[in-house]
């Protein structure tokens, strides 16, 4: 795709602009990519309490049920800040998409990038923190590294099409912001789907209408389990990967000409 292409032969100014967004997101933070590593720890830290202590839900007190979150809280974070950050980055940088012309999907896909590097961190931190608390993860966990690519395809596609529409259409932002909570919650992060075994149809569809859950249990099933992900899962994954990107790609394409008038 030459929308994704483009990522490459302007790498130089795709590189300049994700330090600029990096520089940016941690601007005068004396902590850094540190505080985007507090925000999944903190979470973990609430859920712990609303779930194991005041709802005393018997999934909360499963084995390791901090790493549990830890791992689905990861890929969450990473794509809810990357989203709601992209969808407003044409808007952003209105003046210089106004006055120069270049690949404006660099925009969207430049903020994308610089949360990819929080997402990193966070990994590297349930990396070693599962090797040493989860013997049964040593060989695995070190698949949720080519993993950690699904999330991030998914989010970029969703993250373009997001941006350019926002461009458009300045409901978009307001929209994306209000599907992120229910999103969330119909999202196997917080807890286990075999806890709803009893009605199967739940199961069926938060496992298999949402996109976003078959790339967590991929993530968790290495990172969390100690298993290989369940062959489903993985083609499911790579396959609404591979179409966020191409959706992506087709709705800037169409827009892409009335970006710079209407931002």
């Amino acid at each position: 795709m030459n929308t994704y292409a483009d990522v490459y032969r302007y790498r130089e100014l795709f590189g300049n602009l994700f330090r600029r967004d990096l520089q940016a997101k941690y601007r005068g933070s004396a902590l850094g990519v540190v505080w985007t590593v507090a925000n999944p720890l903190l979470l973990m830290g609430v859920y712990l309490l609303v779930f194991g202590v005041i709802w005393n839900s018997p999934f909360a007190h499963g084995g390791h049920y901090a790493l549990f979150l830890l791992s689905g809280l990861a890929v969450w974070t990473f794509v809810a800040a990357a989203l709601q950050s992209a969808t407003r980055s044409m808007l952003d940088n209105a003046n210089l998409i106004r006055k120069t012309r270049f690949p404006r999907q660099l925009v969207p896909l430049s903020v994308v990038g610089a949360h990819v590097v929080a997402f990193g961190a966070m990994l590297v931190l349930l990396l070693v923190v599962n090797f040493i608390a989860l013997p049964r993860v040593r060989w695995t966990e070190w698949l949720a590294i080519p993993l950690a690519a699904l999330p991030i395809a998914f989010i970029s596609g969703i993250s373009l099409m997001a941006a350019s529409l926002n461009a458009i259409f300045r409901d978009v932002e307001f929209i994306v912001a209000a599907l992120l909570v229910p999103w969330f919650f119909l999202t196997p992060v917080i807890y286990p789907l075999t806890e709803f075994a009893a009605h199967q149809h739940v199961v069926w569809a938060i496992h298999w209408l949402n996109p976003l859950s078959p790339i967590i249990q991929s993530f968790r099933a290495a990172l969390f389990e100690g298993e290989l992900p369940p062959l489903a899962d993985f083609v499911y994954s790579v396959l609404v990967s591979l179409l966020s990107l191409a959706i992506g790609a087709w709705v800037f394409s169409r827009v892409d000409d009335e970006i710079a008038i209407e931002v």
